[in-house]
C-alpha cells in the first residue's frame, strides 16, 4: 500500500514561505495572486495490506513525526499497489 500524505499549515498560522512565493510570482509577472500557502507532500510505501491498519499506522506517523500538530494539519490517501 502507498500513503500519499499532505501536510499544511493550519488556518491563521503565518506562512512566510508562502508569502515569499506569492511575491516572487508577482515579480515574474503573474497577476491576481491573492495568497499562497505552502506545505509538504510525503509518500510512504507500506507492507500492510489491511486498509484499517494502514490508516491507523499513517495517522500515528503523522501525529508523532510528519506533522507538527500545534501548527499543521494533515490528510492522506491510501492506494493499493
Amino acid at each position: 500500500m502507498k500513503a500519499r500524505i499532505k501536510v499544511t499549515l493550519k488556518d491563521g498560522v503565518l506562512d512566510p514561505q508562502g508569502k515569499a512565493i506569492a511575491n516572487a510570482l508577482g515579480g515574474l509577472g503573474f497577476e491576481g495572486i491573492e495568497d499562497v500557502r505552502q506545505g509538504k507532500y510525503i509518500e510512504v510505501e507500506l507492507a500492510e495490506s489491511d486498509p484499517d491498519k494502514a490508516r491507523s499506522q499513517v495517522t500515528k506517523m503523522c501525529e508523532e513525526l510528519l506533522a507538527n500538530m500545534v501548527i499543521e494539519n494533515f490528510s492522506f490517501v491510501l492506494e493499493t499497489a
